[in-house]
């Protein structure tokens, strides 16, 4: 059996990663306009980036398909994002996938 071939179909069929990933801490200022409320300025900081996203770490919990725009602190740039997975409250805040749109390879101004 070709390897892979006994894993279970959802597993299998599941879309890889379209780029590499890099464990970096970036500060970040997150700004999002809730359905409820004003415009909202966090600051946040990454745990994982990629050209297309990362993993945000948010004081504040922030709904799923919430466009945001995130301010990259080290570098001044701005990117617009949204909110594709929301995971669980940790001590130092909300962990969150957030896709980049669009993508931008120069955004977190480390070597990915």
């Amino acid at each position: 059996m070709p390897f892979g071939e006994d894993l279970p179909r959802d597993i299998r069929d599941k879309r890889k990663r379209r780029g590499p990933r890099v464990n970096s801490r970036v500060p970040v200022t997150i700004e999002w306009n809730g359905a409820l409320g004003p415009l909202s300025f966090e600051a946040g900081f990454t745990r994982v980036v990629n050209s297309y996203g990362c993993l945000l770490v948010s004081p504040k919990e922030i709904n799923l398909q919430q466009k945001l725009r995130l301010t990259n602190l080290a570098t001044r740039k701005l990117a617009g994002g949204v909110v594709v997975w929301k995971g669980t409250q940790r001590p130092d805040g909300w962990e969150l996938g957030v896709e980049l749109i669009p993508a931008d390879l120069d955004f977190w101004g480390v070597e990915i």
